[in-house]
């Protein structure tokens, strides 16, 4: 097992998945997070049928406890958390001021910015002891306004960008550096989310997570003297 551990979120699928596969092979132990079991085995199964190392940490990023629980079952490794990727995330089709519920507006928010600050927080000892690297996986409806992305969801991944920026200015002296990482159209299972789904041609033209995971790989490489604190990756058919 390398002494190099990325705790990824969301890792069950998606870009969480891809992600945490692209890190597993460039050499780090991936520590998976996520609530479904069976898709966290899906994972971890095609990390290591590629030689890479895989920990399973089951949890729902809703319930801090359960986070709190996942977090101590990594750290039985003895190995320090070097990153994080945050790719855990949350919509609903009644995403409007004139459908919403407040109960799921809480949900969203729990997901999108409470987790991920929580996460971090509990990680937050090892990377100041490893110079560690942060990638929170946001949204462009996080970087400038999209009027169809929802309130909850809108509001939340925004806040994300202050979570990084704060990081960055507060921790900087301990060499953590966090990237808010804002993509575009994805062509994932998030899609169902959506009031209308889209069709294959227009998910033909979005997005891969495997983009994505690249690009969350661009910032784990990067030199420790270099900070990627912002980065938007759109695709080109998207206006």
């Amino acid at each position: 097992m390398s002494d190099r551990i990325v705790w990824v979120t969301g890792a069950g699928s998606g870009m969480g998945r891809a992600a945490a596969v692209s890190a597993a092979a460039a050499g780090w132990t991936v520590a998976l997070t996520g609530r479904r079991l069976d898709a966290l085995r899906q994972t971890a199964s095609q990390i290591e049928s590629a030689g890479g190392t895989a920990i399973i940490a089951q949890a729902d990023v809703q319930d801090l406890d359960s986070l709190r629980d996942a977090y101590d079952s990594i750290r039985e490794n003895d190995a320090p958390v070097s990153a994080l990727v945050l790719a855990a995330g949350l919509n609903a089709p009644e995403r409007a001021w004139a459908d919403q519920s407040m109960a799921e507006f809480e949900r969203i928010v729990q997901t999108n910015l409470t987790a991920v600050a929580a996460t971090i927080d509990l990680a937050l000892p090892d990377l100041r002891r490893t110079s560690g690297t942060v990638v929170v996986v946001s949204s462009v409806a996080g970087w400038r306004f999209a009027p169809n992305a929802g309130v909850a969801y809108s509001a939340s991944k925004s806040a994300l960008a202050a979570v990084c920026a704060s990081l960055n200015a507060q921790e900087t002296a301990a060499g953590v550096r966090a990237c808010h990482l804002c993509p575009g159209d994805v062509d994932t299972d998030f899609l169902a989310l959506r009031p209308q789904v889209p069709g294959d041609e227009a998910r033909s033209v979005m997005l891969t997570p495997d983009d994505v995971a690249r690009a969350v790989q661009f910032v784990l490489d990067s030199p420790s003297h270099v900070r990627i604190n912002e980065l938007v990756i759109t695709p080109t058919a998207q206006g």
